[in-house]
């Protein structure tokens, strides 16, 4: 009977209009969402997918190969000049030999999914990809970059200021990677991010071959080095007034050699390699996207 009147006494309690009723009730309603927040933070790891990032100068056909990976098909879809950055999911089975063409939903093959992230190449609009390189981390809460593809148009780097576009933004990338990695204060280096320069339109007859494309870019990125250190002497502080570490943060490679080499950026744990391929054209027109898609699998 007691028991009864109690229970009675806190519903009307409870259903009475009244000031400590409405302060309890919204109480409730306010804490109730961030109490459940911080339960489930704590109770579940924030799972960020691993991401691609495609990079390169207008043109080079970023787009086109994202928009051709993603429809899984021969063909990309119409693209134009993007300004904002385009993020599709990927997937690739656990051993990393299935084709981009390959339904693995349909199939039933146990896949592992990845984002690719599709950049806009103009020059005032670099800023972000080049600060995402800055701030990646091994950390769960931010995104974990495995791998960047850098576009270029293997027909175009023989044409006026191609190949020192193409080079210009590449340096600054490749810089990026270089200081990420000595610039941590934490005594665990952070995680590796290969490079895969993917020289376009090897189906054209004025397209170069990968191995010169190599050569020509590692010519212009050590003139590019040259250039920015000289400058940087030359500028309104003296000479003797240049620290020697920051006129290293600028420089690419090795520090002081004559030449550059993509070989040099192994010091720094980037691995830059280059292979050609096509994404518009007839079907067999060209290596295609097969061994730029086989060197994405084998990063994420």
């Amino acid at each position: 009977m007691d028991l009864h009147a109690s229970t009675k006494g806190v519903l009307e309690f409870l259903l009475t209009p009244s000031i400590p009723v409405v302060i309890l009730g919204f109480a409730v309603v306010l804490l109730f969402p961030i109490f459940l927040h911080w339960f489930l933070s704590r109770s579940t790891a924030y799972i960020t997918l691993p991401s691609v990032l495609v990079a390169g100068p207008p043109g080079a056909g970023k787009t086109a190969l994202v928009t051709r990976l993603e429809r899984r098909a021969p063909k990309p879809a119409s693209t134009y000049t993007s300004q904002t950055t385009n993020i599709v999911e990927l997937a690739v089975n656990e051993d990393g030999t299935s084709s981009y063409k390959d339904d693995l939903d349909a199939s039933g093959a146990v896949a592992k999914k990845f984002l690719v992230v599709d950049t806009p190449g103009h020059g005032k609009l670099r800023g972000a990809t080049l600060a995402r390189l800055t701030t990646a981390s091994s950390t769960a809460s931010e995104t974990k970059i495995k791998a960047i593809v850098y576009m270029v148009d293997g027909a175009a780097l023989s044409e006026d200021g191609g190949l020192a576009a193409a080079a210009s933004y590449l340096y600054d990338i490749l810089l990026a990677l270089q200081n990420r990695m000595g610039g941590t204060n934490s005594s665990k280096a952070p995680p590796a991010i290969p490079v895969l320069v993917a020289a376009n339109k090897a189906d054209l007859f004025t397209a170069l071959p990968a191995a010169l494309i190599k050569t020509q870019l590692e010519a212009e990125l050590g003139r590019i080095r040259t250039t920015r250190s000289k400058g940087l002497l030359s500028s309104s502080v003296g000479a003797d007034d240049v620290d020697s570490a920051t006129e290293s943060d600028d420089w690419l490679g090795e520090y002081g050699s004559k030449s550059f080499t993509f070989a040099q950026m192994r010091e720094f744990d980037t691995e830059v390699e280059v292979i050609a391929g096509n994404v518009v054209g007839a079907e067999g027109a060209g290596p295609g996207v097969d061994k730029w898609w086989t060197w994405i699998a084998s990063k994420v």
